[in-house]
């Protein structure tokens, strides 16, 4: 999370992050039951919009915005800036970037939240769809004399390596091995172009990069348009994919390390249902709440990039997760590892234009 608050006072964006998260009643893990939550207060956009093609009727406080889309453009009056996109992405769009999301963005040169401990990962996804293992090891050999000499210029330095199972277990070294599955649902976030600096909170232009894959770059470019004046365009410069399991958080925070606010940032959400906040320019200000789903894009710019926003729940129950349609389409046997993963977890895809 960014920044903190003080929890004996806790500020109205605090509070309406705990009546969300995902708590459970009993402590014992095997009969763990979610605490039940009141949903009634959150914005389903889904449900307006289906309303609004029946009957043209729109709730208080929102409105739609002319747009060549298929799906409406909706905005909400009090975040000028604003704006949801119910079900933008069809289905066979989702699947692409979720693929994506899992095995090109994460590669390096692009960095991840693994990084700090592990350095560069290759393939972290189909090591853990082959049940590999990363082994940290030092690799020795006998001399002649029967003393212990390191390998790498005679200095003592580890290495990270996926291994089969057997083959770690086999080997004759001193090593820390930890699941790639593991490792897979601790990934957190990946960034693609122009790399994040999570610890200055600034783009280091001078990180290798790839630039983001042309296809991302035209897709965010048509989802920002209702945000621009005509004729202006989005350049798409950088990227941070999140990823959430079950009770992973995204704390409330305010994307202002780009230079110009009023190109938006845009947010493609995959996977599992979640419910997303936004309030005002300080943590004091209540937030309202909404349902976003696999499909759903939401766009920020301008005042809407001063607010604070997060991610406090992710539903991954069947009743609640609403991803049938990514079920269908992943039930193949080549996609099975696809499924598996997606079936508890949610991708968020946010692209900005840095400069």
């Amino acid at each position: 999370m960014y920044g903190s608050t003080d929890d004996s006072e806790p500020a109205a964006f605090r509070k309406a992050e705990k009546k969300y998260k995902l708590y459970y009643d009993n402590t014992r893990k095997k009969k763990q039951q979610p605490r039940p939550v009141d949903l009634s207060e959150v914005i389903d956009f889904k449900s307006i919009s289906e309303s609004y093609h029946r009957n043209g009727g729109l709730p208080s406080g929102i409105f739609r915005i002319q747009c060549d889309f298929d799906s409406p453009v909706f905005c909400l009056a009090s975040h000028p800036g604003f704006y949801f996109i119910p079900g933008a992405l069809p289905v066979e769009e989702q699947c692409r970037w979720i693929k994506e999301s899992l095995t090109s963005f994460p590669q390096p040169p692009n960095r991840t939240n693994h990084n700090a401990i592990y350095g560069t990962l290759q393939d972290l996804f189909a090591a853990a769809k082959d049940n590999k293992v990363l082994i940290h090891e030092e690799q020795f050999r006998g001399t002649n004399n029967s003393e212990v000499e390191i390998i790498q210029n005679d200095t003592n330095v580890p290495s990270w390596n996926f291994l089969d199972q057997s083959d770690a277990l086999s080997r004759g070294v001193t090593c820390r091995s930890v699941p790639a599955s593991v490792l897979l649902r601790k990934l957190r976030w990946s960034t693609l172009g122009l790399q994040f600096d999570w610890s200055k909170r600034s783009y280091n232009i001078s990180l290798p990069h790839n630039k983001i894959p042309d296809a991302l770059c035209l897709l965010a470019e048509r989802m920002a348009a209702p945000t621009l004046p005509l004729g202006e365009a989005f350049h798409a410069e950088a990227a941070i994919v999140n990823y959430f399991g079950l009770g992973d958080t995204l704390g409330g925070h305010v994307d202002d390390m780009e230079k110009d606010w009023n190109k938006p940032i845009v947010s493609m959400s995959l996977g599992c249902k979640g419910i997303f906040l936004i309030g005002g320019r300080s943590r004091e200000i209540p937030p309202l709440a909404m349902f976003v789903r696999s499909g759903d894009v939401i766009l920020m710019a301008g005042q809407a990039r001063e607010c604070f926003h997060g991610v406090p729940r992710i539903f991954t129950d069947r009743e609640h997760a609403e991803i049938s349609s990514l079920e269908l389409k992943f039930s193949d046997e080549e996609h099975s590892a696809f499924l598996e993963y997606i079936r508890t977890s949610r991708i968020n895809i946010n692209i900005r234009q840095v400069f």
